[in-house]
Formats: C-alpha cells, structure tokens, sequence
C-alpha cells in the first residue's frame, strides 16, 4: 500500500514539476510600461497591476497598468499608464502617465 502511494505521489509531484506557465499576452506591454515609468520617474515601482485590455479597431488596442512609484523623496503615489499599439504588429503607438493618489 505504502509502494502505490508513494507512487502516486511521485507521479503527481512529477507531472506538475513539468508543467510551465503561461507567459500572458500582456507582460511585454507590461515591462514596457515599469521601464517607461522608472524613467519618467527616476523612481522605484513598489506595486504593479494589470487593470486590462480595450480593442479600439483592428489596428488599435489598449492595455491599462496601474503602478505605484516611490521616489527618491518617498512620497508613494499612482501612475496609470495606457499604452496604445497594434495587435497585428505589436508596434507600440503611444504611451500615457496619469498621476494619482495610491
């Protein structure tokens, strides 16, 4: 009984070792938006999130992040950034800060 249990056990923990994450489709724009914003800032990201994505056209999408930066004086404040670009060709079209309070 303790050779098939323990077998079943090797088995479950082997098959989820095997499986990876999914990489999702957001985390380019993502790393985009915390570089973009650690520069505009010259500040430390201490939160992230993905608030979403909006279709606007074919050729143009939108993904929202919400991110809290701290600066150098340490006063934690929001920035949403949008950054606009086409699905179809992954090109960025624009990005926008917008400062809020956390």
């Amino acid at each position: 009984m303790r050779k098939i249990l323990l077998s079943i056990l090797i088995l479950f923990f082997a098959a989820g070792a095997t499986v990876q994450a999914e990489v999702p489709d957001y985390a380019k724009w993502g790393l985009i938006a915390v570089k973009e914003t650690q520069k505009k800032y010259q500040a430390e990201i201490t939160d992230y999130k993905h608030i979403g994505r909006k279709n606007l056209s074919p050729h143009r999408a939108e993904e929202k992040f919400k991110l809290i930066v701290k600066p150098k004086n340490g006063r934690l404040f929001g920035v949403y950034v949008v950054i606009r670009f086409d699905p179809t060709t992954d090109k960025l079209q624009s990005i926008r800060f917008l400062e809020t309070s956390r």
